[in-house]
This record gives C-alpha cells, structure tokens and sequence, in this order.
C-alpha cells in the first residue's frame, strides 16, 4: 500500500510539473479572437467552404473563419440532428428535390421540427449555392434540435437550427476497381439505419476497419445473413445471369442514387444488356459469386468493387454491365430534365 501511495504521488507531481509547463492562451477579445482565426484561414491555399447558412446567424456566411457552429447544439454533443447532401454539378444542383424530401423525412423520424417551411429550406440552398460561386461540389445541409443547454432533452432548446454549406470540390466518374471486406463493426439498428442521422460513430469505425486492411471501405451484413450497404453508400450486385439486384430497403438508407440507378438501368434491359433489374435479400455466398459488384452513392456515381475479403469479384476486373450503368447516372448528370437538375441563377444573386 505504501508503495502504491508513493507511485501515485509521484504521479501527481509530475502531473503538476507539466501543467506548471503548459500555459493555455486566454483570448481577451472577440477581435482578438477572429484575428487568430484569420492567421489560420490564410494558410489555407485553397478555401474549400466558400459559403455557410446558420439559422443562428440568421444569413450567409463567406468567412470561412465564422462558419461554426454553438458547443452546446445539441446535434454537437447528443448527435440530435439530421442532414443531407445533393450535388452541385456544373451549376446545377442534381435531385435536389429528392435529397430536401428524404431530409425532412428523417428530420420526422428524429422528431425535429424544421425552423423554416420546406419552401424557404429549397430557396436558402439556391441561394447560397449561388452566391457561393461553386461550379461543382457539394451542397451539406443539417436540421438539429438547436443550442441551449447540455441536457439529453431538447425541451430547453429555443428553437432548432439549420445549417449548410457548400464543398467545392472536383470528382469525376469513377472507373477504377477498388477493394472491400467485410466488417464486424455491429451495424446500425434499422430505425436509425433507416434515417440520415448525425450518428455515424459505427460509419467511422467500419471505414477505419477497412484501411487497416488495406481495402476501400466495407460492407455491413445484417443478423440473418443478408447484405445491407456500405459506411456511406448503397451496394448492387450483377449476377451471372445479368440480373441487377440490390438489397432491399427496409433496414437501410434508401440512397437517392440507389433509386435513380432503378429508374434508370431498364434502359439496359430494353437493350438486351441486362436481363432484369430488382431489389431482393442477398446472401453473402450469393454476393461474392456475382459477376459485378458496386458501390452506388452521390458523388460517385458508381464505384466498381473488383475484390472482397481478398476474393475477386467475378474476373476481378472492372465489369462492363458496371461501367454502363455509370454512364447511365454519369449522363443523367450532366443532362437530365426537369427535377432533376436544378439551375442556380448565379448571376442574378451575385451581381
């Protein structure tokens, strides 16, 4: 006992010693403040946020060094908050519409009440996307329950908030085959799974499990056996027979992507290039004996998998059907119609 007691003396003083070393600077002003925060944005040779909404603020921010938001949101420490993200392509917002709706869905399933109508949400989005200046990127917006305190209710939040910002950031299709495996990090319960939550610890870890490996990302296989999606993206599978199949929905986020390729791809059918189109359960035997696997998310469009848990898939090369369907949501991109494609008037709010 005397020994312990001496180690943890020991313990303490050393302890004193450095924090006796380490002096926390304490800022005497907000200006002395966003000074330093200009110091550090100035380093920065590209500014990839070039624009931020903040209910709280109230309007656009341009300065990178104010986009932030209060520590005690309640989406910041309880992960109470819900987002989406839609694509800013060539001045173009693609499936707008489509990512706005599943947002307010999942807002409703984490019992959030949006701030503003869904009208003014689609028109601060156009806005600031515009006034952004970003030709292609992507365009990240949140509903939380709101600053107030640091309790699990948000009862004492104000009002909730809502926030977005704008990515500039470059992609192109993607045409190289990458690896998988598969995780063991436990997937998400379907009530959450099912949701666009801030929650994405497990999303994180699977990633992280993935690169240890040497591999892409993973995939997540559900308590009966059946695949479900990747970290951040919905998987599909081409079987021998040219079927596409993707698993069903009903325990996972339905990807606006996903859907898209199922509208699109019976044009390959209508060609002879693929037999059928469908969702269905999916066995892990049954998926690693397809012919083409791929991941299948927004900013891909598509992802080609070539190997998982070091097997290849099918020849273990990029696959033909896999590339076709890409420059189906490739095109559909670029020059879809209607709602798909939204313009922004950059001109009009810039000038």
């Amino acid at each position: 006992m005397e020994h312990q007691k001496s180690d943890e003396i020991v313990a303490l003083e050393v302890e004193k010693e450095v924090c006796s070393e380490f002096k926390a600077h304490v800022f005497s002003s907000s200006a002395e403040l966003l000074e330093r925060l200009h110091e550090k944005w100035s380093s920065v040779k590209k500014q990839s946020y070039p624009a931020m909404y903040s209910s709280v603020y109230g309007g656009i921010v341009l300065d990178p060094a104010m986009m932030v938001i209060p520590i005690d949101d309640h989406m910041v420490h309880r992960g109470h908050g819900v987002f989406d993200t839609s694509i800013i392509f060539y001045g173009y917002l693609y499936e707008l519409d489509v990512h706005l709706d599943r947002f307010l869905r999942s807002a409703s399933k984490a019992r959030i009440s949006s701030p503003f109508p869904r009208s003014t949400l689609r028109s601060i989005l156009i806005q600031m996307t515009a006034v952004s200046k970003c030709k292609k990127g992507t365009l990240r917006f949140w509903l939380s329950a709101g600053p107030g305190n640091f309790l699990l209710s948000p009862a004492g939040c104000p009002t909730s908030a809502f926030y977005a910002v704008v990515i500039d950031d470059d992609f192109s299709q993607c045409k190289e085959g990458v690896k998988v495996i598969t995780s063991t990090i436990p997937m998400k319960a379907p009530e959450f799974a099912t949701m666009k939550n801030v929650n994405y610890l497990p999303n994180v870890l699977s990633v992280m499990e993935a690169e240890d490996k040497g591999a892409f990302a993973s995939i997540w296989v559900d308590d009966e056996g059946y695949i479900a999606e990747g970290p951040n993206v919905n998987v599909a599978f081409i079987t021998q027979d040219k079927e596409l199949i993707l698993p069903f929905f009903d325990k996972i986020l339905r990807g606006c992507t996903a859907l898209r390729l199922l509208q699109l791809a019976p044009k390959l059918v209508k060609q002879g290039r693929l037999k059928s189109v469908k969702t269905a359960n999916v066995t892990v035997q049954e998926a690693k004996r397809a012919a083409e696997m791929m991941f299948v998310g927004s900013t891909l469009p598509l992802l080609p998998i070539i190997m998982w848990d070091e097997q290849p898939i099918g020849d273990g090369k990029v696959g033909e059907l896999t590339m076709a369907l890409s420059d189906l949501l490739w095109e559909d991109m670029v020059a879809g119609v209607g709602m798909q494609r939204i313009p922004v008037p950059y001109e009009k709010l810039t000038s």
